[in-house]
């Protein structure tokens, strides 16, 4: 009877371990703190119990070592690490690249290998000194951009030389090893360009995919931004597009399956309709749609930018066969993630046996619950609740976690935010011989002007707000 019991109790011990094993990896921008009013994020706006490793985005390169990019990267490294503190499960990463830092000086490091040394010397002693737990490449992408074909190689060998470097040094030290991951592609020609996939699946912890991007206004077409299946739409390439085929090209091409982690973005495309009666995925487009006051970026919306355009009156469309939402106001139409989708692609995961969510990124979410009316995070929580992610020793802060709070009377409950919404006024030429940006209507302070490529889009603030030319963004008054 007591070895029953004691089997049972083993039983579940491991049924627990296995049900608690899916990792959620959350990107930080060390950007997000420019951004104006609401948009503003820290690592003080972390909920330090949301994800199981955090990744700190980006640290950059110099003469073959890594450096800081930001003027108070150093200070927030310690606010970031300093999370650990309120969970002890808590890991956290820094990650190095990222789509602008380009190739270039990836290529020139990985070229000796007295250059991969000098890098991965520097590297151990730049984690351990600010208290990370590992490093993340964010290499986009070897082989390609400008990348040599020989870096294909080369990155396989640069990843192995510094996994020996980790234990060797965590055995020096008696710490635990230092991690090594890669943020890596999700489109068919660069991964085929890139990785050696069998080869880098014995020596990274972790691929994280960025199955998002797969399309956008670059294309001259509406498409979905993460689509988990192809749709109809789709033709020749295209059909790569989609996180179904990417992460089975990953596995099926000898990435353990527990190391492949799946990419979510908390972010959606946005486009101009060439026809504004014509809102079908695929239809034809004239150029990005306008960017959102706060990320301030043509064709990119954040979750919380993007709750404030469907709270104004945009027709919400369930993409059935890719599982994923679209929407549309006058000559605008959106490509993005909820919820929903959120809570199909993560079953999908479950059932795939995939490591887990990648998510890109915490400052995109409605970190403040103040836009969506769905509470704080509501989609990487979404994730967190569907892969069964509770941690025992997570102290989660007592402060509130947005800069802000909103009052009590925000009209509604959706909050701040410009509407996303506006009419093009090509013709009144206000934008005309301007820069790009946010301008406030002279007439009506409820309003403004977004100028995209000399074009004008009048649009308008929520019930109760105003435009604040101090932050280009909607205000309380």
């Amino acid at each position: 009877m007591a070895k029953l019991i004691l089997l049972t109790g083993l039983v579940l011990l491991l049924n627990a371990q296995i049900g608690s094993a899916y990792v959620l990896s959350c990107y930080f921008t060390n950007w997000g703190q420019y951004r104006p009013g609401l948009g503003r994020y820290k690592p003080d706006n972390i909920d330090p119990c949301l994800c199981t490793h955090l990744i700190y985005a980006f640290a950059g390169m110099t003469n073959n070592e890594i450096a800081t990019i930001e003027w108070n990267d150093v200070t927030l490294y310690q606010s970031f690490n300093g999370l650990k503190n309120q969970n002890g499960e808590l890991k956290t990463l820094l990650a190095i690249g990222g789509w602008n830092f380009g190739t270039a000086k990836f290529t020139a490091m990985v070229a000796t290998p007295e250059t991969r040394q000098t890098f991965i010397n520097s590297v151990i002693k730049f984690l351990r000194q600010y208290e990370f737990d590992g490093l993340d490449f964010d290499w986009e992408y070897p082989g390609s951009r400008g990348s040599t074909p020989q870096d294909k190689a080369l990155f396989t060998v640069l990843v192995k030389e510094m996994l020996a470097a980790f234990e060797q040094e965590a055995k020096q030290v008696n710490r635990p090893r230092l991690m090594v991951t890669a943020a890596v592609a999700a489109g068919l020609s660069n991964i085929e360009s890139g990785y050696q996939i069998s080869e880098l699946g014995q020596y990274l912890d972790y691929f994280h995919v960025m199955t998002y991007d797969f399309h956008g206004s670059w294309e001259g077409y509406t498409g979905e931004n993460s689509p988990l299946y192809k749709g109809p739409a789709d033709t020749g390439s295209n059909v790569y597009f989609n996180i179904d085929y990417a992460m089975n090209y990953w596995k099926n091409n000898g990435a353990p399956a527990e190391k492949l982690i799946v990419g979510f973005p908390t972010y959606g495309h946005t486009f101009i309709l060439s026809n504004p009666s014509n809102t079908a995925v695929g239809a034809p487009t004239s150029g990005a749609g306008p960017a959102g006051p706060y990320t301030r970026q043509a064709g990119f919306w954040a979750y919380y930018e993007i709750c404030t355009f469907l709270n104004n009156g945009a027709t919400q469309v369930w993409d059935a066969p890719q599982d994923v939402p679209y929407a549309y106001k006058g000559n605008e139409w959106l490509g993005y993630d909820n919820i929903k989708s959120f809570q199909i692609k993560a079953e999908w995961l479950k059932q795939n046996n995939f490591g887990g969510a990648m998510v890109w990124s915490l400052d995109l979410d409605d970190f403040t619950g103040t836009f969506c009316n769905q509470g704080k995070y509501p989609l990487i929580t979404t994730l967190k609740n569907a892969l069964g992610l509770q941690s025992a020793s997570c102290k989660a802060p007592s402060k509130p976690i947005g800069p802000i709070t909103a009052p009590p009377s925000s009209g509604g409950g959706s909050g701040s935010g410009s509407s996303g919404s506006g009419s093009s006024s090509g013709g009144s030429g206000f934008c005309a011989g301007k820069a790009g940006g946010l301008y406030p209507d002279p007439s009506d302070k409820n309003g403004f002007y977004n100028c995209v490529n000399g074009r004008t889009f009048l649009q308008h603030c929520q019930a109760g707000l105003v435009f604040d030319t101090s932050c280009s963004c909607c205000n309380w008054a």
